[in-house]
């Protein structure tokens, strides 16, 4: 299992703060965590596309080929602005 969440406007836009789930065979990595869940069709379709996405693996910053594993955390978050 690995555990997901969602932050700001994701978890707004998903309508979910996070889940678990079964990493699939064949899933090594985030890009494949992010394919994985555009394939749920609708919002979720479009997380992949979200610009400036950041993402975090056992709370330390990752790119899309940074490898996940059973029981890691994977963090979703829009960058952030501020004024």
């Amino acid at each position: 299992m690995i555990k997901i969440l969602y932050f700001a406007s994701l978890r707004e836009k998903l309508g979910t703060a996070g889940e678990d789930l079964e990493l699939p065979a064949g899933v090594a990595d985030v890009g494949g965590v992010l394919a994985m869940l555009a394939e749920r069709g609708g919002e979720w379709a479009t997380l992949a596309s979200v610009r400036n996405l950041k993402c975090a693996v056992n709370q330390e910053m990752a790119r899309s080929n940074t490898p996940v594993k059973d029981a890691d955390e994977i963090a979703f978050f829009p960058p952030v602005t501020g004024g």
